[in-house]
């Protein structure tokens, strides 16, 4: 990390990219992934961890990254909801999500979608509770997540999580 003109540099992986961002020491990671990096996926809800909007993967784990500075993420490795697809095929976890129509407003969803694929990572045939649980951090307005849970099972007890 290098220090320039009080912002800082800082270096991880997104997406299987190596990127290179300057930062100020307060900037969130969210802030960076969508202001800087221009990925938008991600979303900005509450900006207090409640929401799950903004959740990814690093370093292996599920984190709000509204939470995280992005400071904290030199030499990381991060997944967002942009690198889940093959290109203009959408990961399994996407596609239940469509199929069961657990995509109302399209809010959560990247958030839903990044909790299920870090539980499906971790356990690749949950149960119904596990699934709740995973899903306890993600808030939704539209669907009453009904059709969230079938999609992550619908994976779980058919598909791969991971291809």
């Amino acid at each position: 990390m290098q220090k320039a003109n009080d912002k800082l540099c800082i270096e991880f992986e997104v997406n299987g990219e190596a990127v290179s961002i300057s930062v100020s020491p307060s900037t969130s990671l969210l802030e960076s992934l969508r202001d800087h990096l221009e990925l938008t996926g991600t979303k900005y809800g509450c900006g207090d961890g409640e929401c799950g909007a903004c959740s990814i993967m690093l370093n292996g784990k599920i984190v709000n990254s509204c939470l995280v500075l992005a400071v904290e993420c030199h030499g990381s490795k991060m997944t967002t909801i942009e690198g889940l697809a093959n290109g203009k095929h959408l990961h399994p976890i996407q596609e239940a999500f469509v199929k069961n129509g657990a995509i109302q407003c399209g809010f959560c969803s990247p958030g839903m979608i990044m909790s299920a694929y870090a539980l499906l990572d971790k356990n690749p045939a949950p149960c119904e509770a596990e699934v709740k649980r995973a899903l306890e951090g993600n808030l939704c307005r539209c669907t009453g997540y009904r059709k969230i849970i079938d999609a992550v099972l619908s994976v779980a007890h058919g598909g791969s999580a991971h291809e």
